[in-house]
């Protein structure tokens, strides 16, 4: 499609919608604005509205690495904390959709005794606190020798998350009308080459959404990571936590925020110009 046919099939937006759209984009975008300031201040006190010294002049009279060149040094673990963060969550998301593709077909599509409670024990993890589920888990992990190791957070990480895949691709199956595959039945496909070469391409957005969401749900978790970690497993969460334990946000602790939440919106980023791709070839 040209440019200009784009731009014939835009709708003017009335003065209402841009002021809410405006509103919209302030509130989510307005918190990492005094954050960014403050991951550049030295020093910042009320009732100042910016900075009084900039991390940039005080870096000259100090010897000790402040705000951002603490937090690109070795001393912040910041490079440990990014690489077990995105392990952990690869590893969650990867193992959480191998487990619920096939248990969402099943819930979508076949009708058995017992389904309620089924849906309803998947359903727990988002009910009970997560303070108990943590405690319990490290209970038994420290019995078995799982704790403060990858794969005990990884266990732990499955467990939160699980529930948010199962619905998301429950739904996505639902939708998914069943005569593509027996189409494929009919043109003498086997059951691998349908799942593989009709089933996933179309649930591919569904999937990709829900690998998002859970591969944020667990880079975010910090208290099962916590405890199940043992002070063992840095993340990005647990290392934020770290430097706000003392009650007061300063420029290194800001500037962790900041890196915290770009994996976020770069797969973001990413998984919506894949959705969009597939969805513009299945038209």
């Amino acid at each position: 499609m040209s440019p200009a046919v784009r731009r014939r099939g835009r709708t003017a937006l009335s003065p209402l919608a841009r002021f809410y759209l405006l509103a919209i984009t302030l509130f989510v975008l307005g918190p990492f604005v005094p954050l960014l300031i403050q991951s550049l201040a030295f020093r910042w006190d009320w009732p100042h509205l910016l900075p009084t010294q900039w991390w940039l002049t005080a870096r000259q009279t100090t010897r000790l690495p402040l705000a951002w060149d603490y937090v690109l040094s070795p001393y912040s673990r910041l490079g440990e904390a990014i690489f077990n963060t995105v392990l952990i969550g690869g590893a969650t998301t990867l193992i959480c959709l191998a487990i619920c593709l096939p248990a969402a077909r099943v819930l979508a599509r076949e009708r058995f005794a017992g389904k309620r409670a089924v849906e309803f024990y998947l359903a727990l993890p988002l009910i009970v606190p997560e303070a108990a589920i943590g405690l319990a888990l490290s209970l038994l992990f420290v019995r078995i020798g799982l704790a403060g190791s990858v794969v005990g957070v990884v266990l732990a990480h499955l467990i939160p998350t699980i529930p948010y895949m199962v619905r998301m691709l429950t739904a996505v199956y639902q939708g998914l009308d069943r005569q593509y595959e027996e189409q494929a039945y009919t043109l003498g496909a086997s059951r691998w080459q349908t799942m593989r070469l009709v089933t996933l391409p179309m649930l591919l957005p569904g999937v990709i959404a829900g690998c998002l969401f859970t591969f944020l749900v667990s880079t975010n978790l910090f208290l099962l990571t916590f405890l199940l970690g043992q002070g063992k497993i840095i993340t990005l969460p647990t290392l934020l936590f770290s430097k706000l334990a003392g009650g007061q946000l300063d420029a290194s602790a800001a500037g962790i925020a900041l890196v915290a939440a770009v994996p976020g919106v770069l797969l973001l980023l990413v998984s919506e110009r894949t959705i969009r791709h597939q969805l513009w070839l299945g038209r």
